[in-house]
């Protein structure tokens, strides 16, 4: 997993939850949609999520749907009539990955007009 270069932290990726959404979002990202038992699968392979419980990653997707950084796009059937959610991320998550990683010092010296032009566009309304 990437670390965030980005100089503004998101409120997304602060706090006790900022890993687990990482690693999360990463996994999302990567496999497109997963179960959240898929995703608790992959993650507790890793050795800096040692301790991390399926319920844990439970009320943490849970807490990204409210939040509207995954969605559920599915069911698939578990077990004879058992069906578990297919999440994947949504556009607002898609954006926090991308900004996260966005070092805005550097894109201003050294990006194109025509960035700037779009960048500048899309932003326009949402400052002070």
């Amino acid at each position: 997993m990437a670390e965030h270069k980005s100089e503004t932290r998101l409120s997304v990726f602060k706090g006790r939850e900022a890993k687990l959404n990482r690693a999360i979002f990463h996994i999302l990202h990567e496999k497109i949609s997963q179960t959240a038992w898929q995703i608790f699968s992959i993650l507790s392979k890793k050795k800096e999520m040692k301790g991390l419980t399926y319920w844990t990653v439970i009320r943490r997707m849970r807490a990204l749907q409210n939040q509207d950084y995954v969605m559920v796009v599915g069911e698939i059937e578990t077990m004879p009539g058992t069906e578990t959610s297919l999440y994947q991320l949504t556009p607002r998550a898609e954006l926090a990955l991308v900004l996260d990683k966005i070092n805005m010092d550097q894109f201003l010296k050294e990006a194109g007009y025509d960035r700037i032009l779009i960048a500048l566009e899309a932003f326009k309304k949402w400052a002070p």
